[in-house]
């Protein structure tokens, strides 16, 4: 049977249960956070915001949680926006966010700061279509309803497309929709197309008739961040666990692309996906990332996402993205340019 033919409400549980570190609205909508538990020892612990399926599910299944010489306590949120604004308020020490939360909430004036970042593959960043529908390239969304995230790298990546193509957002209709209502709207053939990430993007192309018109390789920057609180920064023992725990990702991610069928078996089960939904994102952009420092190339890059959306009036200022970062732990770590890793051709 045809993913078509199914009640698309039949597709929306495993999507319901993730929303991606890139993803969200520039608000919070029921995003606050849930306690998920504690792990370590000690008298310091590291607040840490989380989303389904992400640093924890990660660290846990790369064996980066056992021996911790801290406690940390997750929340766990449905994405990006209402992470950010917790860090703000104090509620959480870090989080991890993808490349264009952190410009809505800067832009909004929020206690924030870049720690750390990771550069993947952006084939994963799509704009997809039905298989059946007669667009082939993206110049062809003019007039076409598109769904998208707002505030999401989706959103900018859409703008990107457009702007590559010679149009703007005002030459489509943008429906601002997360992602489970994006997948209905798109399932009922309700919208033309649909600006997506992975996993979103796997489990479209692998349940909802869907191909690929366009992807974000070449066309976003492909980073991914860790931001923290600055009270938590100004903190010398939290400071201390905070460079601990970002090195920690960084082995995580290498244990990740040399055991991508492992790391997809336990992803699937944290968030719902299919195991095959699931291996078919890290292979294509989940697994490809690699460690990078918060450089001027990093700041350069979101310099541009800021400026693009403050052109457009989608944030209420431009600013100094540079700001927003705090380089203390680059350290050794190769530069945000650095290519990310891959696993060969198709994926």
């Amino acid at each position: 049977m045809r993913a078509r033919h199914l009640a698309p409400a039949a597709l929306l549980l495993p999507f319901a249960l993730l929303l991606a570190a890139c993803g969200g609205s520039s608000r919070a909508e029921g995003g606050g956070g849930t306690g998920s538990g504690t792990d370590g020892k000690g008298s310091l612990t590291l607040n840490v915001g989380d989303q389904k399926g992400g640093s924890e599910a990660l660290l846990r299944a790369a064996g980066e949680l056992d021996d911790l010489p801290y406690k940390i306590k997750w929340s766990t949120f449905t994405s990006g926006p209402p992470l950010l604004e917790a860090i703000n308020a104090g509620a959480v020490d870090v989080g991890a966010v993808g490349n264009t939360p952190p410009v809505f909430a800067a832009a909004a004036k929020s206690k924030i700061k870049v720690i750390a970042g990771a550069h993947s593959r952006s084939d994963g960043e799509t704009v997809l279509v039905k298989k059946e529908s007669p667009l082939k390239r993206p110049a062809q969304l003019k007039g076409k309803s598109i769904a998208v995230a707002q505030g999401s790298s989706a959103h900018y990546q859409l703008i990107a497309q457009l702007t590559k193509a010679g149009l703007t957002p005002k030459d489509v209709t943008l429906n601002f929709l997360q992602p489970a209502d994006a997948l209905a709207a798109f399932t009922r053939g309700k919208v033309d197309a649909w600006a997506v990430w992975d996993p979103y993007t796997a489990q479209a192309l692998d349940q909802a008739d869907a191909r690929v018109l366009t992807t974000g390789q070449g066309v976003v920057n492909g980073l991914s961040f860790q931001v923290a609180a600055p009270a938590a920064l100004d903190d010398k023992k939290k400071s201390a666990a905070l460079k601990d725990y970002t090195v920690r990702l960084r082995r995580a991610q290498d244990w990740v692309f040399k055991h991508p069928d492992v790391w997809a078996k336990a992803w699937a089960k944290e968030t719902g996906l299919p195991d095959k939904v699931a291996l078919a994102a890290v292979k294509r952009t989940r697994g490809t990332a690699v460690a990078v420092a918060v450089d001027k190339a990093a700041v350069a890059s979101e310099q541009r996402i800021v400026d693009a959306f403050a052109a457009l009036k989608l944030i209420p200022r431009s600013f100094d993205f540079g700001t927003f970062v705090d380089p203390r732990f680059n350290g050794d770590l190769p530069p945000s340019g650095t290519a990310p890793r891959t696993y060969g051709k198709g994926h």
